[in-house]
Parts: C-alpha cells; sequence; structure tokens
C-alpha cells in the first residue's frame, strides 16, 4: 500500500466514524447519516486528495487530448451517491416488497401458528430444540427477522409454559436461526443483493446457505443456549393464543397448504438452479424454467397463491388481503432508503478510490476473498449496527476486489462468499443495532443480559459462520 491509499483508508474510517456518531449519538436518520458519511468520503478525496474520475464501470478516466486526467468533483460525489441508491434498489426492490407482502399473509393468517402446533406434534416434547429450529427457519425463509420474533414470541412462550423447560434454553435456538435465515438466505435484501451484484445464482446461495447456516445456528443457539441458560436466568411471562382471538368466519390455514405456500418461492428458485447446472444452454425448457424461478417472478407467484391459500381461503375479502399487502409494503419504506443509502454510500466509497486501497490492503495481507469480505461486512456491522448497510456495502465492494485482484471464482465459491459476508453482517450485535433493543424488549432482559445472550450469540453466527464457509472453500 501507499500513501495514497493509507489516507484513503483514513478518510473512510473518518467517514464511518461520523456515521456511527450520527446514528448513535446523536440519533440521525440512518438515511441521512448514511449521506453525509458519503459526503465526507467524497470531499475528503476531492479536495485532500485529488483521486482522478472513473466511469460507470469503476475505471479510472483516461486522460484527455491534452493529457490531463478529469478529476473527481462533489458534483460526481454526488452523482455516485445517487448513482448507487438506484444500483442497490434496482436489483432487490422487488424481492424485498413481494418477500414483505407473504411474510405479513403469513402472520395475520395465523399461518404460524399452524406450523408451530405441527412441528410441535412431530418432534415431541424430548426435541423441542429441533422443533422450534425447524419453525424459525421454515418461518425465517420469507419474513424479517423482527416479523419472525413476533410471531413465534408467543408460540415459544406457550411452549415454555408447557414444557417447564428454561426460557434461554428455547429462545436462544430460536433468534440463532432467525438471524441466520436473515442474513444469510435470499429473498432477504442483503443476501439477496449481495448474489445479485457477484452474478450469484439465488438457487446456489440458498443451497450453500443450508449447508453452511444449519450447522452455525446449532452453535449459536442449542449448544451456547446449553451454557449460558446456568448462568443467566429469565422468567418468561404467560401469553395467549392466536387460534382463540379468531374472528367470525375466519379460519386457520390447513398445515399442507401453509407449508406450500411458505417453501413455494424456494422450491422454484432452486428448480432453477438445477435447469441451469443440467440443462443444455438454449434449451427452450432451461430458459422457461429459469423465468419462473427467478426471484422477483417466484415470489411473485408465491404472493398471488399465498393471496388465496392464506387470504381469501381462511375468510379475508380480497379488499382485506390488499389493504394487507398494501400495509404490510408501507412499514418498510425505511427498510428500502436504508438498503439504498448503503448502496450510495458503497459507490462513494469505489469512485473516491476508497475500495481500491482496501482491495490493495487485502491482497497485501494475501487475503482470500470471502475473509476480505467477512471483514469488511463485520466491521461495517459493528461501527454502524446495520446488517443491511454491512452486507449491501460489503457484496457493492467485492466485484472490485475480485477485479483489481484478477480474480476468477466459479458459482460455488461466489455463493460461499455471499454466505460469508452474510455471517460477517450478523457479528457482534450491540447498543447501535436496533435488533439488540427487539430482543431485549421481547425477551425482558436488562442490557446486561441482553450483551450474555444476544449480542454473544450473533458473534458466533459470524465467527461460526465465516470458519464453515472457510473450510468449504477451500475444499470444494
Amino acid at each position: 500500500m501507499n500513501p495514497s491509499d493509507w489516507k484513503l483508508v483514513i478518510l473512510a474510517l473518518a467517514s464511518i466514524g461520523i456515521l456511527v456518531l450520527l446514528v448513535t449519538r446523536l440519533k440521525t436518520n440512518a438515511f441521512i447519516a448514511l449521506a453525509a458519511a458519503a459526503l465526507v468520503v467524497g470531499a475528503g478525496a476531492v479536495f485532500w486528495l485529488g483521486v482522478p474520475a472513473r466511469d460507470a464501470a469503476g475505471a479510472v478516466l483516461k486522460a484527455t487530448a491534452s493529457g490531463e486526467v478529469p478529476r473527481y468533483s462533489m458534483l460526481g460525489v454526488v452523482n455516485s451517491f445517487g448513482n448507487g441508491l438506484g444500483g442497490a434498489l434496482g436489483g432487490v426492490t422487488a424481492m424485498i416488497v413481494l418477500g414483505t407482502m407473504l411474510g405479513r399473509l403469513l402472520a395475520e393468517s395465523g399461518g404460524a401458528e399452524v406450523l408451530a402446533k405441527r412441528f410441535i406434534d412431530f418432534f415431541g416434547p424430548n426435541r423441542i430444540q429441533l422443533c422450534i429450529m425447524a419453525l424459525a427457519i421454515t418461518i425465517g425463509l420469507t419474513t424479517w427477522f423482527a416479523v419472525g420474533l413476533v410471531l413465534l414470541t408467543p408460540i415459544l412462550l406457550t411452549l415454555t409454559h408447557q414444557t417447564r423447560q428454561p426460557f434461554l434454553l428455547l429462545f436462544l435456538p430460536l433468534l440463532s436461526c432467525l438471524s441466520v435465515m436473515h442474513g444469510v438466505m435470499p429473498p432477504h435484501p442483503g443476501p439477496a443483493l449481495a448474489a445479485d451484484k457477484l452474478g450469484v445464482s439465488m438457487g446456489a446461495v440458498l443451497f450453500w446457505g443450508f449447508i453452511i447456516g444449519l450447522p452455525t445456528a446449532a452453535v449459536a443457539g442449542p449448544i451456547y443456549a446449553r451454557f449460558i441458560v446456568k448462568r443467566v436466568h429469565v422468567e418468561a411471562p404467560a401469553t395467549p393464543e392466536r387460534s382463540k382471538t379468531l374472528e367470525p368466519g375466519r379460519s386457520l390455514p390447513s398445515f399442507g397448504i401453509t407449508v406450500f405456500s411458505v417453501m413455494l418461492p424456494v422450491v422454484l428458485m432452486l428448480i432453477a438452479t438445477a435447469a441451469e447446472l443440467t440443462l443444455p444452454t438454449g434449451s427452450h425448457l432451461r430458459e422457461t424454467l429459469s423465468f419462473i424461478g427467478n426471484p422477483t417472478i417466484a415470489l411473485l407467484v408465491a404472493v398471488v397463491f399465498a393471496g388465496w391459500s392464506l387470504g381469501t381461503r381462511c375468510g379475508y375479502s380480497p379488499s382485506q388481503v390488499l389493504r394487507l399487502t398494501e400495509t404490510a409494503v408501507a412499514s418498510i419504506g425505511m427498510t428500502l432508503v436504508v438498503v439504498g443509502g448503503g448502496g450510495g454510500f458503497a459507490r462513494v466509497l469505489r469512485d473516491s478510490g476508497v475500495a481500491d486501497a482496501i482491495g490493495h490492503f487485502g491482497a497485501a495481507a494475501s487475503l482470500s476473498p470471502l475473509l476480505f469480505g467477512w471483514l469488511i461486512s463485520a466491521f461495517i456491522r459493528v461501527a454502524t449496527g446495520s446488517a443491511t448497510v454491512a452486507i449491501t456495502t460489503a457484496g457493492l465492494l467485492l466485484p472490485d476486489y475480485l477485479r483489481t485482484q484478477g480474480i476468477d471464482l466459479d458459482m460455488n465459491h461466489r455463493a460461499l462468499v455471499v454466505v460469508a459476508i452474510g455471517c460477517g453482517s450478523l457479528f457482534l450485535s450491540h447498543l447501535n443495532d436496533a435488533g439488540f433493543w427487539i430482543v431485549k424488549e421481547c425477551l425482558g432482559l436488562t442490557v446486561g443480559q441482553t450483551l450474555r445472550t444476544w449480542t454473544v450469540c450473533e458473534t458466533l453466527v459470524g465467527i461460526a459462520g465465516m470458519l464453515f464457509s472457510l473450510v468449504a472453500f477451500h475444499l470444494i
């Protein structure tokens, strides 16, 4: 690394420090904080270092006929932020919106409770932790972490009273599985965006997400729970069951149709990946299956089907189903804005030369793309508290790292990189993470208890996921 690279890294650290200050201390809106951090990086690159301008692909512009290299400007910084915002949202907005609609229909129909009761009957009281993990994985595939937590908390409280097992012994497996699903598995926005930018099929990410995610969740959930339950004692409050409060004319969906509704987009995406791997290029069947298994189309099909299976079939009128989907989308407006802001911040880091400087550091340290991406993701996660910003930034910076280092990865290795940076985006949740406070309130913990349970659980997810991914990366 040359002196200019070090200055750019210092500039990036300063911008992230400002981002942390704005979000945690001054309680600034996350989008405004990301925009301010991007302006800090851009202004430093323009007025302090005088970096050259870059084209849309991130390559430095060539000298003009007079021999002068065009310089980056503040107007260029604004354009970079806008282009990054649009690029980040362009690939994942439809998936975020449709996934949220599907999660809302699952929640309002009572499908989560239906799944819970059947899983409990299947696994039995002696394997209740496996039951919880299966339930969390199934529901977490298509619902946000916070939504899944709210959905399943009443069910877990009921199980706690029925089985008389320690509250944390049941809740930590739930938290670890929901967290892994949110950070690693499409169609959640972070992994979906990272997969899109790295050119990975969603099916490949889903496959390796399961292979890496399940043992990772086991380490951070039931294994750690057995250790910490002896050191942190939490009483579980009582809660009523949803099925006892159904409105007249409403019915719960059946178990089979609920599972089919939740798994439909996942199955379609996996079929598309299988077709791409087994059928010849140009095959009409391959093109058809690839179209149906496109994440946006798969989720669209699933939402339309769920509108009937979890909506009108359960006693909701078409207008009520419409209202549910509209309110679901309205609730994620800030999430979309933050995803876009993270993309804008990442683009400014790239166009100001910071991405290249960080890449030079990774090359000098001989870091593999997987470890490099994980470190970037984990660093931004700890600094900003946002898993979405962490995986978005890392996912947008990694293609430039691969390009500048001349590294060409196949589909499976790229999918493992996506899984690793997803785990890095979950690393060390603490007081600057909204999820920290959501978990604290749902479990009725003190700040100290939350640090010893949730924070350690997330740290284990980050480390174990990286190690499992790294081993697989070097073995395949």
